[in-house]
Protein backbone atom coordinates (compact mmCIF):
# COMPACT_ATOMS: atom_id res chain seq x y z
CA UNK A 1 0.00 0.00 0.00
CA UNK A 2 1.98 3.45 -1.14
CA UNK A 3 2.37 6.18 1.42
CA UNK A 4 -0.25 8.13 -0.88
CA UNK A 5 -3.09 6.28 -0.15
CA UNK A 6 -2.66 5.64 3.22
CA UNK A 7 -2.50 9.09 3.88
CA UNK A 8 -5.64 9.62 1.83
CA UNK A 9 -7.46 6.69 3.53
CA UNK A 10 -6.77 8.31 6.84
CA UNK A 11 -8.10 11.57 5.90
CA UNK A 12 -11.43 9.67 4.30
CA UNK A 13 -11.43 8.36 8.20
CA UNK A 14 -11.03 11.44 9.69
CA UNK A 15 -13.45 13.17 7.93
CA UNK A 16 -16.36 10.95 8.19
CA UNK A 17 -15.73 10.78 11.99
CA UNK A 18 -16.15 14.32 11.78
CA UNK A 19 -19.30 14.47 9.64
CA UNK A 20 -20.56 11.43 12.20
CA UNK A 21 -20.31 12.51 15.32
CA UNK A 22 -22.89 15.54 15.50
CA UNK A 23 -25.07 12.53 13.90
CA UNK A 24 -24.36 9.98 16.71
CA UNK A 25 -25.17 13.48 19.18
CA UNK A 26 -28.24 14.07 17.41
CA UNK A 27 -28.92 10.36 17.86
CA UNK A 28 -28.44 10.13 21.47
CA UNK A 29 -30.38 13.01 21.95
CA UNK A 30 -33.62 11.73 19.92
CA UNK A 31 -33.43 8.76 22.55
CA UNK A 32 -33.31 10.73 25.54
CA UNK A 33 -36.18 12.93 24.35
CA UNK A 34 -38.36 9.49 24.11
CA UNK A 35 -38.29 9.14 28.01
CA UNK A 36 -40.12 10.94 30.52
CA UNK A 37 -37.55 10.25 33.35
CA UNK A 38 -34.83 13.23 33.55
CA UNK A 39 -32.31 11.54 34.90
CA UNK A 40 -31.34 10.19 31.26
CA UNK A 41 -29.64 13.50 30.90
CA UNK A 42 -26.98 12.95 33.89
CA UNK A 43 -24.15 12.76 31.90
CA UNK A 44 -24.91 15.74 29.83
CA UNK A 45 -25.78 17.84 33.06
CA UNK A 46 -22.30 17.07 34.92
CA UNK A 47 -20.48 18.00 31.02
CA UNK A 48 -22.16 21.42 31.07
CA UNK A 49 -21.43 21.59 35.02
CA UNK A 50 -17.56 21.24 34.58
CA UNK A 51 -17.47 23.63 31.66
CA UNK A 52 -19.58 26.59 33.27
CA UNK A 53 -17.98 26.22 36.53
CA UNK A 54 -15.92 29.49 38.23
CA UNK A 55 -16.56 31.22 34.49
CA UNK A 56 -18.13 34.27 35.82
CA UNK A 57 -18.68 35.02 39.66
CA UNK A 58 -21.94 34.91 41.03
CA UNK A 59 -24.43 37.67 39.69
CA UNK A 60 -22.76 38.46 36.64
CA UNK A 61 -23.77 36.24 33.99
CA UNK A 62 -27.25 35.72 31.98
CA UNK A 63 -28.09 31.63 32.34
CA UNK A 64 -29.38 30.47 28.69
CA UNK A 65 -31.13 27.57 29.75
CA UNK A 66 -32.92 25.12 27.66
CA UNK A 67 -32.93 22.64 24.62
CA UNK A 68 -31.33 21.72 21.67
CA UNK A 69 -31.58 25.40 20.13
CA UNK A 70 -29.83 26.68 23.53
CA UNK A 71 -26.98 24.08 23.03
CA UNK A 72 -26.71 24.39 18.90
CA UNK A 73 -25.99 28.15 19.49
CA UNK A 74 -22.83 28.64 18.68
CA UNK A 75 -22.27 32.40 18.81
CA UNK A 76 -24.24 32.72 22.19
CA UNK A 77 -21.55 34.48 23.01
CA UNK A 78 -20.51 36.76 20.34
CA UNK A 79 -24.18 37.55 19.79
CA UNK A 80 -25.13 38.29 22.84
CA UNK A 81 -21.97 40.76 23.92
CA UNK A 82 -21.35 42.68 25.56
CA UNK A 83 -23.41 40.79 27.89
CA UNK A 84 -22.09 37.68 29.27
CA UNK A 85 -23.59 34.38 29.39
CA UNK A 86 -23.51 30.64 30.54
CA UNK A 87 -24.49 28.01 27.67
CA UNK A 88 -26.62 25.22 29.64
CA UNK A 89 -28.56 23.85 26.76
CA UNK A 90 -29.25 19.75 26.65
CA UNK A 91 -30.08 18.33 24.02
CA UNK A 92 -33.82 17.19 23.58
CA UNK A 93 -34.80 18.31 27.43
CA UNK A 94 -38.59 18.47 27.56
CA UNK A 95 -39.54 21.13 30.28
CA UNK A 96 -39.92 18.97 32.90
CA UNK A 97 -36.19 18.42 32.70
CA UNK A 98 -35.17 22.12 32.91
CA UNK A 99 -37.02 22.02 35.72
CA UNK A 100 -35.43 18.91 36.94
CA UNK A 101 -32.02 20.17 36.82
CA UNK A 102 -32.64 24.27 37.24
CA UNK A 103 -30.95 24.50 40.73
CA UNK A 104 -27.55 22.86 39.03
CA UNK A 105 -27.84 24.57 36.00
CA UNK A 106 -29.55 28.06 36.82
CA UNK A 107 -29.17 28.62 40.91
CA UNK A 108 -25.61 27.62 41.31
CA UNK A 109 -24.55 30.20 38.86
CA UNK A 110 -26.49 33.08 41.04
CA UNK A 111 -27.20 34.81 37.57
CA UNK A 112 -28.03 38.50 36.66
CA UNK A 113 -31.46 37.16 34.23
CA UNK A 114 -32.32 34.04 33.10
CA UNK A 115 -33.50 32.98 29.47
CA UNK A 116 -34.99 29.73 29.00
CA UNK A 117 -35.88 27.93 25.50
CA UNK A 118 -38.01 24.29 26.18
CA UNK A 119 -41.01 22.73 25.70
CA UNK A 120 -40.65 21.87 21.77
CA UNK A 121 -39.95 18.74 22.39
CA UNK A 122 -43.03 18.26 24.71
CA UNK A 123 -45.05 18.69 21.43
CA UNK A 124 -44.48 16.21 18.81
CA UNK A 125 -47.33 15.38 15.98
CA UNK A 126 -49.15 12.70 17.37
CA UNK A 127 -47.79 13.05 20.87
CA UNK A 128 -47.91 15.99 22.85
CA UNK A 129 -48.73 17.52 26.31
CA UNK A 130 -51.53 19.97 26.90
CA UNK A 131 -50.81 23.45 27.38
CA UNK A 132 -52.18 23.37 30.50
CA UNK A 133 -49.68 20.80 31.57
CA UNK A 134 -46.53 22.69 30.39
CA UNK A 135 -47.75 25.84 31.70
CA UNK A 136 -47.69 24.22 34.75
CA UNK A 137 -44.40 22.88 34.31
CA UNK A 138 -43.01 26.30 33.42
CA UNK A 139 -44.37 27.63 37.07
CA UNK A 140 -42.81 25.09 38.60
CA UNK A 141 -39.53 26.26 36.66
CA UNK A 142 -39.93 30.04 37.99
CA UNK A 143 -40.52 28.44 41.17
CA UNK A 144 -37.60 27.08 41.64
CA UNK A 145 -35.36 29.62 40.32
CA UNK A 146 -37.00 32.27 42.28
CA UNK A 147 -36.38 29.84 45.77
CA UNK A 148 -32.88 30.94 45.56
CA UNK A 149 -33.46 34.76 43.83
CA UNK A 150 -36.96 36.40 44.23
CA UNK A 151 -36.17 38.67 41.98
CA UNK A 152 -34.48 37.79 39.31
CA UNK A 153 -35.36 38.57 35.68
CA UNK A 154 -36.76 35.51 33.69
CA UNK A 155 -36.67 35.65 30.05
CA UNK A 156 -39.18 32.48 28.41
CA UNK A 157 -38.44 32.45 24.65
CA UNK A 158 -41.78 31.72 23.25
CA UNK A 159 -41.93 28.10 21.56
CA UNK A 160 -40.80 28.68 17.92
CA UNK A 161 -43.14 27.20 14.42
CA UNK A 162 -40.85 24.67 12.39
CA UNK A 163 -41.75 22.60 9.53
CA UNK A 164 -41.05 19.54 11.19
CA UNK A 165 -43.84 20.27 13.79
CA UNK A 166 -45.96 22.60 11.60
CA UNK A 167 -48.77 20.51 12.49
CA UNK A 168 -48.97 21.05 16.00
CA UNK A 169 -48.15 25.10 15.77
CA UNK A 170 -51.72 25.07 16.98
CA UNK A 171 -50.57 23.60 20.18
CA UNK A 172 -47.84 25.42 20.71
CA UNK A 173 -49.25 28.51 19.82
CA UNK A 174 -51.85 27.87 22.71
CA UNK A 175 -48.77 27.08 25.45
CA UNK A 176 -47.15 30.12 24.31
CA UNK A 177 -50.23 31.86 25.01
CA UNK A 178 -50.77 30.86 28.34
CA UNK A 179 -47.19 31.57 29.30
CA UNK A 180 -47.68 35.05 28.41
CA UNK A 181 -50.97 35.70 30.14
CA UNK A 182 -49.41 34.37 33.65
CA UNK A 183 -45.90 35.66 33.31
CA UNK A 184 -48.24 39.04 33.04
CA UNK A 185 -49.33 39.02 36.14
CA UNK A 186 -46.35 38.26 37.89
CA UNK A 187 -43.04 40.98 38.38
CA UNK A 188 -40.19 40.18 36.40
CA UNK A 189 -41.39 37.40 34.34
CA UNK A 190 -41.35 38.54 30.25
CA UNK A 191 -42.10 36.51 27.22
CA UNK A 192 -39.86 37.00 23.96
CA UNK A 193 -42.04 35.70 21.11
CA UNK A 194 -39.77 35.31 18.05
CA UNK A 195 -42.54 33.32 15.38
CA UNK A 196 -43.54 35.53 13.29
CA UNK A 197 -40.51 36.72 11.97
CA UNK A 198 -39.38 32.66 11.19
CA UNK A 199 -42.60 33.00 9.12
CA UNK A 200 -42.58 33.54 5.30
CA UNK A 201 -45.07 36.03 3.37
CA UNK A 202 -47.73 32.73 3.12
CA UNK A 203 -47.53 32.55 7.33
CA UNK A 204 -45.14 29.56 7.45
CA UNK A 205 -41.64 28.80 8.24
CA UNK A 206 -39.36 30.26 6.17
CA UNK A 207 -37.25 27.46 5.12
CA UNK A 208 -34.21 29.63 5.27
CA UNK A 209 -34.35 30.08 8.83
CA UNK A 210 -33.52 26.19 9.47
CA UNK A 211 -31.48 23.17 9.03
CA UNK A 212 -31.62 20.39 7.00
CA UNK A 213 -33.79 18.62 9.56
CA UNK A 214 -36.68 21.91 9.25
CA UNK A 215 -36.30 22.02 13.13
CA UNK A 216 -33.02 23.60 14.30
CA UNK A 217 -32.45 27.14 13.54
CA UNK A 218 -29.97 28.19 10.75
CA UNK A 219 -27.45 30.90 10.87
CA UNK A 220 -30.51 33.68 9.05
CA UNK A 221 -32.93 32.11 12.26
CA UNK A 222 -30.09 32.53 15.14
CA UNK A 223 -29.65 35.92 13.39
CA UNK A 224 -33.46 36.89 14.12
CA UNK A 225 -33.58 35.32 17.20
CA UNK A 226 -30.38 37.82 18.60
CA UNK A 227 -32.53 40.99 17.07
CA UNK A 228 -35.15 40.47 19.14
CA UNK A 229 -33.82 39.08 22.45
CA UNK A 230 -30.76 41.04 22.95
CA UNK A 231 -32.82 44.23 23.19
CA UNK A 232 -34.60 43.32 26.06
CA UNK A 233 -31.63 41.88 27.69
CA UNK A 234 -29.68 45.23 26.99
CA UNK A 235 -32.48 47.59 29.05
CA UNK A 236 -33.09 44.95 31.61
CA UNK A 237 -29.40 44.91 32.46
CA UNK A 238 -28.60 48.60 31.42
CA UNK A 239 -26.01 47.74 28.88
CA UNK A 240 -24.66 49.71 26.04
CA UNK A 241 -23.68 48.00 22.51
Amino acid sequence: MSKSFKVFAGFLLVAFAILAWPAFQFYQEINKSASEDPAVWEENIQALEERSAEQFAPGQAVVFVGSSSIRLWRTLAEDMAPIPVIQNGFGGAKLNDVVYYAERLVNNFNPRAVVVFAGTNDLHPGSTKPPEVLLRSYQAFVSTVRDAQPDVPIYFIAITPSPLRWEVWELAQETNQLITQWSNSQPGLYVIDTGPALLNASGEPEPDNYLFDGLHLSDEGYSIWTSIIKPPLLRELELAE
